[in-house]
Order: C-alpha cells, then sequence, then structure tokens
C-alpha cells in the first residue's frame, strides 16, 4: 500500500451539498478518527512539493464551485453553506503525512509512531474513495503523474489490525546489551514480532549477529557482537529506519515454534490441558498472528516436554517407583518386568493395600475387566480391575500397563490378580467377573478363576448386535431381554424381535445367552450388565494418557487417593442404615407392597397377590418367585409385603453389602502419597536381576506407535469389470492428477 517514501497524504477534494459523510481529524498523538466527512482522497507515495501542487489545484477547483454557488443562490441560506464549506476546506488544508524517517536523525518520539486502525464498526457508508467515486474521471493535476491503479478506495472491515507503535520494551539502541548469543537473538526476534516486520539473518556465529529487513528496499540493518572475556553481547550498529511500512500478512517469519512454546509457557503451567485451538486463539489475540494448528501443537508439546520430563526416564525409574509404593503403602503389590533380551518395558502391575482390604472385606464379591489404549508416545494398553461398592459405584482394584495386549499378557495379569487375593484372604471369595468376549480374557479367567461365574459385558454384545443390524427398535429389545428376571419375559421379548428380523433372534439365540441373560445367569451380577469400567474412569485416564509412565501412575494414585477420601467422609454424614441407594430401593418396594395381599402358608413361605397375578415368598430361603431379590440381594416388592406381614424388619434381611458400617469399611484404609523422585534412592542389591548390586534398568519399549492397518490386496477377479474413479485437479480442472501435484502455471 506504501510506496515513494511512504507519505500518505490526506486531502479534500470537493465538498456536495450538506449530509453525513465521512471526517477525518487528527488528535496530539497522531491517532486517526472517523467523523461524517464527504469523499475523501488518500494520496500515496507522494512528495511533498506534488502535494502542494495538489493543494493549488484543490483551492482551484474550490473557487470556481464557489463562484457558482453565489451566481446561482444569494439566500442567505446559500451563504451559510458556502461558508461552512470554506471553514472545512479551511480546515483540511494541511497536509498529513505518514512517512518513515530514513535517518536515526529524526525527531519523532514514540507518540509520533502512527497506528492507522480499522475498526470492524466500519460499513459501506465510511468508505474512502479516490476522486469522485470509481465512476468519476479524476482531475489531471499539473506536474503529477497518478495512474488509476494509485487511486485506492478503503476496503471494508479488517477483522484484525496491527499497530506501528513500539513498546518500550522491544526498544532496540546502541550499546544494548545481552547475557550471550541466544539472549541477543531471542530480543531481536521478540522486536521483529512487536513491531510488525520480518528479520533476514545476514551472519550469525560465535562472536557476531548480523540482520536485516526481510523487505527488499528496506535500509533497516542491525549488526551485534560478542565483548571480549565474556559471553555478553551487545548491539554496535542500527542502520537506518523502516521504510518498509511492515509485514501486511498475518503470519510472521519469526513466530517459530519455539517462540510459540515461550509465548504459553506460564498459560500451560496454569493449564496443563489447554488446546492448541485455544493458544492460537491466545496469540491472536494478544501479537495479531495467525499460525498453523500444528504450531501450536507443536509449541506445546515442546513446553510440556520440558515441564513433565523425559518419558525414557520415568521408565528408567520404574523399579524405584515400586520400591517407593511398597514402602509408603505397606501390603502393596506393585511388579515391573522387562524383556530379558534387550531390558525393554513389558509390564506394570499395581495394587494398594487400601484397596486389596476394601474389597476383599465390605466389596461385593464381583468384579470387572476392561482395558484402555493410551494415547502416550510408546505404545501402551492399561488393563483394569474393578469391584463394586455398597452403594454400586466403581472401586478400583488393580491396575497394570502393558506395552503390548495379547494372550500371554492377559495371562499374566489375572495371575497376578489372582495371587493378591489368594495371599490376603483366607478363603477365596466365590467371584463373578464380567468382561468383554474376547477369547484372550475368556481364557485367562478360565485358568486363573476355574471357580468362578465368568458373565459377558452386555454393552459389547450389544455393539456387535448393532453392527449386524442396524435397527434402534431391535437394540432396544435386546437390552430389555438382558434385564428379564424369569425365562417367560425372556422368550416373550425373544419373539418380538423374531416378529421384526428372524435373522437376528437366531443370532441372540447363538450368542451363549447363558453368560449374559440375567434370568439364566448362575452368578449374582447385582443388576451389573456392562464391565466397561473404564468409561466410569474415563475422566482419570483422559488426565494421565499423555503423562510419562510414572507421571501417569502418580496422576491415578493421586485420584484414587482422594477418590477413598472424599468417600470416606461422605459416608460419615449418612444417617440411615442402609446406603442410599440401597435405601430408595427399600421405600419404593415398602410403597409398592401396600397395594399386595398375602396369605401365609407356613413360617417361612407366603403367597402375595398382586392386581395381575400371584408370587410365592420365601423368607427362610430369601427367595421370590420373581428372582428379584435373590438377583439383586435386597427384598422386592412381594418379599417387603410378606416380611410386613409377619412383623419382620425388612432392614434385616438385606445383603451385608448394602450397610452405611459396611460401606465405611470399604474405605476405611488410606492411600499414602508417594514422596517425589528427587528422594528417592537406588535400588536395594538383594532385588531380583540386582545381586550383584548394579540398578535394574528398564528401557523405553521399542515400538512408539502402533504399526498402521495392513493393506488389503484386492483379487484380480474382484477388480474385472470395475470402473475406475478418475481423478481431476480442484486447481486447474485437468483430469489424471490431484491438485498437490499440480504443475499448470497459475
Amino acid at each position: 500500500m506504501m510506496a515513494g517514501n511512504h507519505d500518505i497524504s490526506f486531502r479534500q477534494e470537493q465538498f456536495m451539498e450538506a449530509r453525513q459523510n465521512t471526517e477525518l481529524f487528527t488528535t496530539h498523538d497522531y491517532n486517526f478518527a472517523l467523523e461524517p466527512l464527504h469523499e475523501t482522497n488518500l494520496q500515496i507515495g507522494v512528495s511533498r512539493e506534488q502535494n502542494e501542487v495538489w493543494n493549488h489545484n484543490q483551492e482551484h477547483a474550490l473557487t470556481l464551485q464557489n463562484s457558482r454557488t453565489h451566481s446561482g443562490e444569494q439566500d442567505l441560506e446559500g451563504k451559510d453553506e458556502v461558508d461552512s464549506q470554506e471553514n472545512q476546506n479551511e480546515s483540511y488544508d494541511h497536509t498529513f503525512d505518514l512517512s518513515f524517517p530514513d535517518n536515526d536523525d529524526s525527531e519523532s518520539s514514540e507518540n509520533d509512531k502512527l497506528a492507522l486502525i480499522v475498526s470492524q464498526d466500519l460499513n459501506d457508508n465510511l468508505q474512502l474513495a479516490v476522486g469522485h467515486c470509481m465512476n468519476r474521471d479524476p482531475i489531471p493535476i499539473p506536474g503529477l503523474n497518478i495512474s488509476l491503479s494509485q487511486q485506492i478506495e478503503l476496503a471494508p472491515p479488517i477483522i484484525q489490525c496491527r499497530s506501528l507503535q513500539t513498546a518500550p520494551e522491544h526498544n532496540l539502541v546502541v550499546g544494548m546489551e545481552f547475557s550471550d548469543v541466544l539472549a541477543c537473538r531471542r530480543a531481536l526476534r521478540d522486536a521483529a514480532i512487536a513491531l510488525r516486520f520480518e528479520m533476514q539473518t545476514v551472519k550469525s556465529d560465535k562472536t557476531r549477529f548480523t540482520a536485516k529487513c526481510n523487505i527488499e528496499g528496506c535500509p533497516w540493518r542491525i549488526h551485534c557482537a560478542k565483548l571480549p572475556g565474556v559471553p555478553t553481547f551487545t548491539i554496535r550498529t542500527i542502520h537506518g529506519s523502516h521504510t518498509c511500512g511492515g509485514i501486511s500478512h498475518l503470519g510472521h517469519h519469526q513466530a517459530s515454534v519455539q517462540w510459540v512454546a515461550e509465548a504459553v509457557t506460564e498459560r500451560l503451567k496454569v493449564n496443563p490441558h489447554c488446546k492448541p485451538k485455544e493458544i492460537l486463539e491466545e496469540i491472536h489475540q494478544v501479537h495479531g498472528i495467525t499460525l498453523s494448528y500444528k504450531q501450536a501443537w507443536r509449541g506445546k508439546e515442546r513446553i510440556m516436554a520440558a515441564v513433565r520430563g523425559s518419558y525414557e526416564e520415568d521408565y528408567r525409574l520404574l523399579p524405584r517407583y515400586c520400591d517407593q509404593i511398597k514402602s509408603t503403602n505397606p501390603g502393596s503389590v506393585a511388579v515391573v518386568h522387562g524383556s530379558p533380551v534387550d531390558e525393554s518395558f513389558q509390564q506394570l502391575f499395581i495394587s494398594f493395600q487400601a484397596s486389596i482390604c476394601g474389597f476383599l472385606n465390605a466389596c461385593r464379591p464381583l468384579i470387572g475387566l476392561d482395558r484402555t489404549v493410551l494415547k502416550s508416545k510408546y505404545v501402551g494398553t492399561l488393563l483394569l480391575a474393578t469391584g463394586f461398592d455398597g452403594d454400586g459405584a466403581v472401586f478400583p482394584l488393580a491396575f497394570a500397563l502393558i506395552s503390548e495386549e495379547n494372550d500371554s499378557s492377559w495371562q499374566w495379569f489375572l495371575s497376578e490378580l489372582r495371587q493378591l487375593l489368594e495371599v490376603n484372604s483366607e478363603n477365596m471369595p466365590k467371584l463373578t467377573i464380567l468382561s468383554s468376549r474376547d477369547q484372550s480374557i475368556v481364557d485367562g479367567v478360565d485358568t486363573n478363576f476355574p471357580t468362578a461365574f465368568h458373565g459377558l459385558c452386555v454393552h459389547g454384545l450389544t455393539e456387535s448386535f448393532r453392527s449386524q443390524f442396524n435397527n434402534s427398535i431391535l437394540v432396544n429389545l435386546f437390552w430389555e431381554a438382558a434385564k428379564c428376571l424369569t425365562e417367560y419375559e425372556f422368550e416373550g421379548k425373544i419373539d418380538e424381535i423374531a416378529q421384526i428380523s428372524p435373522e437376528a433372534a437366531l443370532w441372540i439365540r447363538n450368542s451363549q445367552h447363558s453368560r449374559w441373560a440375567t434370568y439364566c445367569f448362575e452368578g449374582t451380577r447385582f443388576g451389573h450388565l456392562t464391565a466397561n469400567v473404564s468409561e466410569s474412569l474415563n475422566s482419570w485416564i483422559q488426565d494421565a494418557s499423555g503423562l510419562p509412565i510414572i507421571q501417569m501412575m502418580e496422576s491415578i494414585r493421586r485420584q484414587l487417593m482422594t477418590l477413598f477420601n472424599e468417600r470416606r467422609e461422605t459416608s460419615m454424614q449418612w444417617s440411615t442404615m442402609l446406603v442410599p441407594s440401597a435405601e430408595r430401593h427399600v421405600l419404593e418396594a415398602i410403597e409398592e407392597s401396600r397395594l399386595y395381599q398375602v396369605h401365609k402358608a407356613n413360617e417361612a413361605q407366603f403367597e402375595v397377590m398382586t392386581s395381575e397375578e400371584q408370587w410365592i415368598v420365601d423368607i427362610r430361603c430369601r427367595t421370590c418367585m420373581c428372582r428379584g431379590w435373590e438377583l439383586y440381594g435386597l427384598p422386592c416388592s412381594h418379599a417387603v409385603a410378606a416380611l410386613f406381614f409377619c412383623g419382620q424388619n425388612v432392614y434385616r434381611f438385606t445383603e451385608s453389602y448394602f450397610t452405611v458400617a459396611n460401606y465405611r469399611r470399604t474405605y476405611a484404609e488410606t492411600i499414602h502419597p508417594v514422596p517425589d523422585k528427587t528422594e528417592w534412592k537406588t535400588t536395594e542389591p538383594d532385588r531380583k536381576s540386582g545381586e550383584d548390586g548394579e540398578e535394574i534398568v528398564i528401557r523405553p519399549p521399542s515400538v512408539l506407535r502402533q504399526p498402521p492397518r495392513p493393506r488389503k490386496r484386492r483379487s484380480q477377479g474382484e477388480d474385472r469389470g470395475r470402473q475406475k474413479r478418475v481423478v481431476r485437479c480442484s486447481r486447474c480442472n485437468q483430469a489424471g492428477h490431484f491438485r498437490t501435484t499440480c504443475t499448470a502455471p497459475i
């Protein structure tokens, strides 16, 4: 936009009748404001002598116009209008110059750094046009050759404004000193970004640094040199001043990844989960620079690597971390294994003593198995084993991190889980284990827990069912069938499915429904149909997934420690006998039982009649024909009616897992903090594989990321008769190539 000596002259060309237009006026600090005025010309790249010619021509044109106005209109209103135009002409008879001095002897102060700011409040009525708008011929000016291309119209609103004002901390003066060459380069980089010009390095070595303005023709140049005997650098010379007017594009050559990292360091320390998109918005608002998403992401990764430490160092410290867990939380299990070939990481198993005691002493005999893939630098999968407390919430029991998920990894994990339960209990409880139908898990459960009831996760089955029969009605009926308590109800749902899709009904009958259907499952699931416990712990895993391995496990430990404390304190405020969820269940059953009729058969058996059917209840065996009592562990409405009939206390016939006293025992133990790694001692000499006194070393996994999916080879028979798709370039609209490989001239 700037040319020549970059003087910008604002001239008033001609004034029409009085109405709202655009007016320019200046303040003491040269900030321009916009007010109503007529059409205004911007003369850019014109010298002061040429401006005088322009002024003379303007005065001549106004004199002719005023004479015609006086001869045509003699009334007072016409005179007042002419006088008003003359006053406006006098007020705009001066030239407003925006220029960059060519030498360092200019007397301009900081207030002389002019900023032309175009606000979004501009609309179509606030446009500055050259001449009598674009449809009128320009007035010829003697001695001044201005082409039509030099007549510039100020465009509508510019979203991003850039100021050329210099911040005091970015002023560069001769004699300024820096601690070393890196500090010198950093200061010049920051100044270039703040002052909106790009810098090109001319020479850079250990003793000197020279740079110039990147815009061709701009005389600005700076030279810095090292002081003798010290690493200090100083500015020796600054040649010329910027005549380029700064950059006009939205990016910046000096806005490197390192600069992005330094610009958002403080924000990432406060909020490590700040997204790259938020970083882009902040840099745009503060510095007026538009960067790519990749630059923001790389800048965040660079500063986070400095804040969180090295991934490789955390793997090396894993043996010490396991020792710290066992010393701070006695009775806990913490085991790490490396490959016997190259000592690379393979497996890590952690279970805290508080979790072990809480599960064996107070939790329901129900374990859910799940896994989640970690989004980290190295490939890894987190295996989870969780119980369920009396209130139905997930109770984390054990964690394992493996480098590769396969049959042997699940066998190892379930073997470690079985050992910790056997060691800490006299009699292994009759367990019910829920998991997906992955064959590795099924084989591992059969091998390590042969007496346990193994149920399949209904959520995983539903996804498989949905993939084959994409029908929401069928999926809902499938869930209802899984919840049915009697065979009669289950068969009724299967018949409804068969009416819609016989293939779907056949799929369900062939899916081993004895392992997932509530009515025929032999174990006690307490109403839990799913085992996707990773969704319940998703916030924990998401916060820790991208961290180095020790920091990730420490993040999970802190979450678990906080969870135990919060649930322990919450239970102290409960005044009921049962936990809240069980209390609500019993109260609802009591309300429903008020409408039932009860007939007594003997001291234990009762016949309960509802408005629709009748049920047989045995309070001695704690069973009901509806199977709700034995499946959920809480009296159903029929059992409550029978208990009230014989004057029994309903709460005495609930399972002990649901009492508040038992719930408090679940979280009675404390998970203790682990000291910072700077206080850890070296591995003890008597450890396995360290008998000679050498510390056990665990190296990072050899795989950084999962291998891509192998390409599917299509047989020639499949391709026979297939019409190939013709690609077309979106740049030149020619067939046979893409835009990225287009070589056509622009």
